[in-house]
C-alpha cells in the first residue's frame, strides 16, 4: 500500500465521527487490512477518551473578560443592524423620490422646450444631461 492511502487514513481517523457512509465503509475495510493504521486508530481513541476524562474549568476572570466581549460584540451588531435598516429606508427614500420626480421632470423640460421653441431632440438630451450629472455629482466624494 502506499503511504497516500495510510495518510488519507489517519486523515479520516482524525476526523473521527463526522464522516459520510461511504468514507466510514471504506477506512474499517482499510483497518482490517493494514495493522498500523489500526494502532494508530487506537492510539487516537485512547488519547481522546483520556482527554475527554479530564476535567475542564475555566478561570473565573476569563468567564467574565469573554462574556464582556460576547456583550460588546453583540451590541456593535445591533448598532450596524440599525444602521443598514437606517440606510435601506434611506434607500427607499431616494428610489421612491427619483421615481416620482422624474416623470415631473419630464414634462417640465418638455414645457419649457415648447416655450423656447427648442427642438424635442435638444430638450430630451438636456434632460438626458441633466440626470447623468445629477448622478455623477451625487457619488462624488466629499470633501
Amino acid at each position: 500500500m502506499t503511504w497516500e492511502i495510510h495518510d488519507e487514513a489517519r486523515q479520516l481517523i482524525a476526523l473521527g465521527e463526522g464522516l459520510s457512509d461511504e468514507r466510514q465503509a471504506w477506512l474499517q475495510a482499510h483497518l482490517q487490512e493494514c495493522v498500523a493504521c489500526r494502532d494508530y486508530e487506537e492510539a487516537a481513541g485512547r488519547v481522546v477518551r483520556e482527554l475527554r476524562s479530564q476535567p475542564l474549568a475555566a478561570d473565573s476572570r476569563l468567564v467574565r473578560t469573554t462574556q464582556m466581549r460576547v456583550r460588546f460584540h453583540a451590541s456593535r451588531l445591533r448598532e450596524t443592524r440599525e444602521r443598514m435598516w437606517l440606510v435601506g429606508m434611506a434607500c427607499l427614500g431616494v428610489g421612491l423620490s427619483a421615481t416620482l420626480t422624474a416623470p415631473l421632470l419630464w414634462r417640465l423640460f418638455a414645457w419649457m422646450g415648447e416655450r423656447v421653441g427648442v427642438a424635442s431632440s435638444i430638450w430630451q438630451a438636456s434632460f438626458f444631461f441633466r440626470c447623468a450629472a445629477r448622478i455623477r455629482y451625487s457619488h462624488r466624494p466629499r470633501t
